[in-house]
């Protein structure tokens, strides 16, 4: 055990661990020898291994790529955006269901944000269980279910992962808002209870969403709010990319009358 009261020591600790920290840090240089096809190596810009339990946080510009990817099954990705330029506008899941009429997201819907533009689509998704009702779990969830529910103790808590995680981008507590969970899906039922789908599922299962704006994007990696299992979470993998802008052609762009709305906004942001 490292002395606390030897910083030598401490210092020799932290460097011994180097390269033994793969499963919570990401690569630098970025490499991924498994991109869509057409998608050049030096398009990558982000490659990561979100661990049990982690976060990750990240400033990507309008038009790439994000593919999430349930590494072992038991992966819960919750989701937080902002606007890059103006943190203010941020996600806002209650928006994005109102104004698409579906409270269960997938492959071609969109994530709004409060002012009514499209940060993000969803542009694949072999998952099929989201959750955009019950938000990420805390400390005081956690404690319930674990026994601890500490940002610092062996359970950590979505809620303050995602505070961790806006925190590098000059933000606060008060900026962790409402969060879209991906990986793991609730539905309600006829009597109005909401139904959680737990898993584990099937290694392997991806999302890829677009970025229609210049947007910080946080997840957190920690169980569901609702999972009362004993704790059950595995690694996430993140990897991003360059892409092209939506077109004018886009089908998740002309879906519906209020998409068409949603990116006209966006649109008329990026004319000034």
């Amino acid at each position: 055990m490292v002395a606390l009261n030897d910083p030598l020591a401490a210092r020799a600790h932290a460097r011994a661990m180097e390269g033994t920290v793969a499963d919570a840090m990401p690569i630098l240089p970025p490499v991924a020898d498994d991109l869509p096809d057409g998608v050049a190596a030096g398009d990558l810009l982000w490659e990561e291994r979100i661990a049990a339990g982690g976060y990750a946080s990240r400033r990507l510009a309008r038009g790439s790529r994000v593919r999430l990817i349930d590494l072992e099954g038991d992966a819960c990705a919750s989701l937080q955006l902002f606007n890059a330029e103006m943190p203010t506008e941020r996600l806002n899941v209650a928006d994005t269901l109102k104004i698409q009429w579906n409270a269960y997201l997938g492959a071609g819907k969109f994530l709004l944000s409060d002012m009514g533009r499209v940060l993000m689509s969803i542009v694949a998704d072999d998952a099929q269980t989201h959750d955009a009702l019950c938000g990420a779990s805390n400390a005081a969830s956690n404690t319930r279910a674990y026994g601890d529910g500490s940002n610092a103790g062996p359970f950590p808590n979505a809620r303050d992962r995602l505070m961790l995680g806006v925190a590098k981008h000059g933000l606060g507590r008060r900026d962790v808002h409402p969060c879209l969970t991906l990986f793991k899906g609730v539905t309600v039922a006829a009597d109005g209870a909401t139904v959680p789908e737990l898993g584990p599922f099937a290694p392997g299962r991806a999302v890829t969403l677009r970025a229609e704006m210049d947007l910080i994007l946080v997840v957190a990696n920690c169980p569901h709010v609702l999972d009362t299992r004993p704790w059950s979470i595995t690694p996430l993998r993140a990897t991003a990319w360059r892409g092209a802008i939506a077109g004018e052609d886009d089908p998740i762009r002309n879906a519906t009358p209020e998409g068409r709305r949603a990116f006209l906004n966006v649109d008329d942001y990026y004319r000034r």
